[in-house]
């Protein structure tokens, strides 16, 4: 098999970059709900158990945290997932409108035209979190802003692909815009309140819910969130980065089989 040109991948990155950033300009109403969900979040859902929760002093933390600096890695997280989620509601969308058959056609590997509209996401996704970031400074939560904005930045990328890859693969099977709704009720929901997100896994484990806590362990966006959570205090958390990175490659690896219509579902459920 021939292998593209860096300048065709580079071109076709550029393209679908810029396609989804006029788009998501165009849509002004997203970026706003991608910072108003998690700031609500904040303001009352952290001002309203403040007092009910206690934030053990685990790592990465070396002291006791307020409740509403320990939630806003989840927040970061709930940024990435959903628009992780809305990427995929426009790629359903796009295969509808026909956008899709002509994306596909392009004279390169459909692995490098969907790892190039995965990326082209990705960046979407992690300047949503930077915006959120800015609303919790001007919330005064108090958090490693130095250098943490920067060591926070490898970890929003990966935990950005594997969402967005989750995405990718969740487009595969939904055929239809009416039923992404199902996919709120059935994904992103259970991946949000099974993790670490709200309140720490231990708490679980201490109240004898052993069941979700072993779904939460193998929750992969648990470990998005703690990647998220220790690069912010500029630690590596070796097994969150390996189930983040292996939990990207399956779920890519199976997008990519299911947009060929020689293997895939697309042929066989078109």
């Amino acid at each position: 098999m021939r292998l593209p040109r860096i300048g065709h991948v580079l071109q076709a990155l550029l393209a679908l970059s810029s396609r989804e950033t006029v788009k998501f300009f165009h849509q002004r109403g997203r970026l706003a709900s991608a910072v108003v969900r998690p700031s609500l979040w904040l303001l009352i859902f952290a001002a309203g158990f403040k007092n009910v929760f206690g934030v053990s002093v685990l790592p990465p933390y070396d002291s006791y945290i307020e409740y509403q600096v320990y939630v806003v890695p989840g927040l970061l997280g709930m940024v990435l997932l959903f628009n992780g989620m809305q990427s995929s509601l426009a790629m359903v969308y796009d295969r509808e409108m026909g956008l899709m058959r002509l994306l596909l056609t392009a004279p390169l590997p459909r692995s490098v035209l969907l790892a190039c509209k995965l990326t082209a996401g990705t960046v979407l996704s992690v300047l949503q979190a930077y915006a959120f970031l800015v609303v919790c400074a001007l919330f005064g939560v108090d958090l490693p802003w130095w250098p943490g904005l920067l060591t926070v930045l490898p970890a929003l990328i990966l935990t950005g692909l594997m969402l967005g890859a989750l995405g990718l693969l969740l487009s595969v099977y939904i055929k239809q815009l009416e039923n992404f709704a199902g996919t709120m009720n059935f994904v992103i929901f259970p991946m949000f309140f099974l993790s670490p997100a709200l309140y720490p896994l231990w708490k679980l484990e201490e109240s004898g819910a052993t069941i979700i806590y072993q779904l939460s362990r193998i929750n992969p966006f648990t470990h998005g969130v703690e990647l998220v959570r220790f690069a912010m205090y500029g630690q590596f958390n070796a097994v969150a980065f390996a189930v983040v990175a292996g939990a990207l490659a399956a779920f890519f690896a199976i997008a990519v089989w299911g947009y060929d219509p020689q293997r895939g579902l697309v042929r066989r459920k078109g």
